[in-house]
């Protein structure tokens, strides 16, 4: 293929339109609302942990769904009166408190529901919807009878702290709890660590710390061993701090405290810095990351444009999600070219990595390049075989991909152009994980601490929480654990970041524009199909329900 009709098909892959297919719209609209507990083969749920660490899983999920008229669909969370009769409800201490005095609305409506899809037609059904947060009229604890805990589970990342700080004084000053205990260690706290007791003064200034004074881990997930614990100990509330491995975690949990019949609230505070957990806007610690990814992409573009030929290379996290880099290269606009993993890049030939670097050195002297940890793993892999290692997440273990990249530039341009370039790599990694949050995410981790709050102590269990389109909602786990969340390359947010950069599209001549576009969208559940003259993507479960039903 030469370089003409590689354009040409760059170019037409650059044209498609795509629709993104709403599983919604399959919902019929019935006359009033219908309530309904669906038994999911799909949710998987860790029971225990194996003998590498990493958590076991069992099918055992219902799906509690409301329809409505006009195609109204209502993914409910589950609630303490959908397994426990006769409970009595109190007051809710909020309407005498006087920092809501002021507040015209004290509590939110029991049929509020937040819009999972925005954008619409005219003649469009209503949609998925998710319940909203807030205060309740009615509560389901007395305050002197709760017995809060709170753990850290996973990476580190900026905000954690806040949100530990936030849930106490949020007992405390808006429900009047005094109990709260924080899990060390993680999971394996549960039985094998001691336990903290927190109070708004132990927490005060711990917002201004990185890191979680909980202590966090990896794995260490015995379903069993950790519901005993918090039988034993009396604890009616439990607040899970991280990422998707967590939330699975937490959702067994839930699920073995449902089947023992107990009065106990599990809420789930997703955390990531990869800012890939789906159906939520944004993770807590992302606008963080995205500021301080900024200082090591200033300092490479320094370092580069200072010397001859000089490159920077920045490694930026993201390991099956490229979003940090993507947000930090547009916010800089002093890159040059951002590898993700969600777009794959080749190094040789034409259209590739180093014709393009040898191309901007020619046109500007210096360049940088943005880097996510994912990006490029199946070119490593190639040479050092480890796609099936993984750690006590269970989460694959990736190369230096930056260090990779490094030498290849210089093995290229120093052997075999003859070409004398400058390279700095630099690695903000776990700086980036470990600074304390900013403005915007201490705000942020405030609303989601107090959404958990409301939600439990309304009786609600099972649930995450996070904003739906700006509107704090209450989310079932297993739309949390279902998938991950992916930077789309056919989006526009995507077309910025091409056309801040000017870098080219990197799809590899040897295979078809199309065919690498289809693998791509297939990596992130989704599923490529024509119809009628449009291309969509399904999801890839929907798609082959519809396959099976035709």
């Amino acid at each position: 293929m030469d370089s003409s009709s590689i354009s040409s098909t760059a170019a037409s892959f650059v044209t498609l339109k795509f629709r993104c297919f709403d599983p919604t719209y399959a919902y019929s609209a019935t006359p009033n609302h219908r309530r309904s507990f669906v038994t999911s083969s799909r949710s998987l749920t860790p029971c225990a942990t194996n003998s590498n660490g990493s958590m076991a899983t069992t099918e055992n999920s219902e799906r509690k769904i409301i329809t409505g008229e006009a195609g109204y669909v209502l993914e409910d969370v589950p609630h303490f009166s959908d397994y426990i009769s006769d409970l009595p409800t109190y007051p809710n201490p909020l309407q005498d408190n006087p920092s809501y005095s002021v507040v015209k609305q004290h509590f939110v409506d029991v049929d509020d529901s937040v819009a999972q899809n925005i954008v619409v037609h005219q003649d469009s059904p209503r949609g998925r919807h998710f319940r909203r947060v807030g205060p309740r009229e009615k509560v389901y604890f007395e305050s002197d009878d709760v017995h809060a805990c709170i753990v850290t589970c996973g990476g580190l990342c900026p905000g954690l702290n806040t949100v530990i700080r936030e849930i106490v004084c949020g007992l405390y000053y808006m429900y009047g709890v005094h109990k709260v205990l924080g899990i060390e260690g993680g999971y394996r706290g549960f039985y094998a660590r001691n336990t903290i007791p927190l109070t708004p003064k132990i927490v005060n200034g711990i917002h201004k710390r990185g890191g979680t004074i909980l202590g966090t881990s990896r794995g260490g997930h015995d379903t069993s061993k950790i519901v005993d614990s918090i039988q034993d100990r009396g604890i009616n509330q439990v607040y899970v701090l991280g990422g998707d491995g967590t939330q699975k975690g937490a959702s067994a949990i839930f699920e073995e405290i449902r089947r023992r019949g107990l009065k106990v609230a599990v809420a789930g505070i997703p955390k990531t810095i990869d800012n890939d957990i789906p159906i939520i806007d944004k993770s807590f610690g992302f606008d963080t990351a995205v500021e301080e990814a900024q200082r090591a992409i200033s300092a490479a573009h320094v370092e580069a444009e200072s010397f001859e030929n000089g490159i920077g290379v920045v490694k930026l996290m993201g390991r099956y999600s490229g979003f940090i880099a993507m947000y930090a290269t547009i916010a800089s606009r002093d890159v040059d070219c951002c590898l993700i993993p969600e777009s794959p890049f080749y190094l040789e030939g034409p259209g590739g990595l180093f014709e393009y670097i040898e191309k901007r050195l020619k046109e500007n002297g210096h360049m940088v390049i943005v880097i996510a940890e994912g990006a490029g793993q199946e070119l490593l892999s190639e040479i050092m075989h480890t796609m099936d290692q993984q750690d006590a997440s269970g989460n694959k273990l990736l190369q230096d991909v930056g260090l990779w990249i490094s030498q290849k530039i210089r093995d290229h341009f120093g052997k075999k152009r003859k070409m004398t370039i400058n390279l700095k790599y630099i690695d903000p990694t776990y700086m980036i994980r470990a600074v304390p949050s900013n403005a915007s995410d201490n705000v942020y981790c405030t609303l989601l601490a107090h959404s958990a709050i409301h939600g439990a102590m309304a009786g609600y269990t099972g649930f995450t929480v996070g904003p739906v389109n700006g509107r704090h909602a209450y989310i079932p786990f297993y739309r949390i654990t279902e998938r991950q969340n992916r930077v789309v390359i056919t989006d526009r947010m995507w077309a910025r970041l091409l056309s801040s950069t000017n870098q080219p599209s990197f799809l590899d001549p040897k295979k078809n524009a199309l065919k690498q576009l289809v693998e791509k969208i297939q990596e992130c559940g989704l599923c490529f199909r024509i119809i009628r003259n449009h291309y969509y993507a399904f999801p890839i479960n929907i798609a082959a329900e519809l396959t099976i039903r035709k």
